[in-house]
């Protein structure tokens, strides 16, 4: 199963960097919307994707109005703490682009409410604000990919052959 995460204008370059490695681990393609909150030479960033830059399939837009337009006929799903449904109730669907917002504040509130029917949520206490968004992505991520029984991943380990 082919996913595909959104970050719009994240802003902390270790997250990004960190979603990134997991995008690279699952096969998932990242898109970035700018504006972003840092260069995407940073070295914060560089150093959370490790050594696996080169397996991601990154796309960047200039903002939201450029990546609908090039993403017209997608399957969209949006995160938020905001939505009444969670992630673990909607099908993911091949291909489908699951949108993430900044760190601070989340995607923005008119995009929520036009697409309120296919926003997820993370289930969290009360007093809690939101997750590290790194750790939202992932959670999501192998969630649709658990969906899709892993089809492309590889289904067991190998004591032998790693240097771990």
């Amino acid at each position: 199963m082919k996913i595909n995460i959104v970050l719009v204008e994240p802003e902390i370059p270790q997250n990004t960097g960190n979603i990134a490695r997991s995008c690279a681990a699952t096969g998932a393609a990242l898109h970035l919307v700018r504006p972003l909150g840092f260069s995407t030479d940073d070295k914060y960033l560089k150093r959370a994707g490790l050594d696996y830059w080169n397996f991601v399939n990154i796309s960047y837009y200039d903002n939201l109005e450029d990546f609908f337009n090039k993403n017209k006929d997608a399957h969209f799903l949006f995160c938020t703490t905001k939505a009444k449904k969670f992630y673990h109730e909607v099908r993911y669907m091949d291909n489908c682009f699951i949108l993430f917002g900044k760190e601070t504040k989340g995607l923005p509130e008119w995009l929520l409410k036009s697409n309120y029917q296919t926003c997820i949520r993370i289930p969290m206490l009360d007093q809690i604000r939101s997750l590290n968004l790194s750790n939202s992505v992932a959670i999501v991520l192998y969630e649709a990919l658990r969906q899709g029984e892993f089809t492309h991943m590889l289904n067991e380990g190998d004591l032998h052959g790693r240097n771990d």
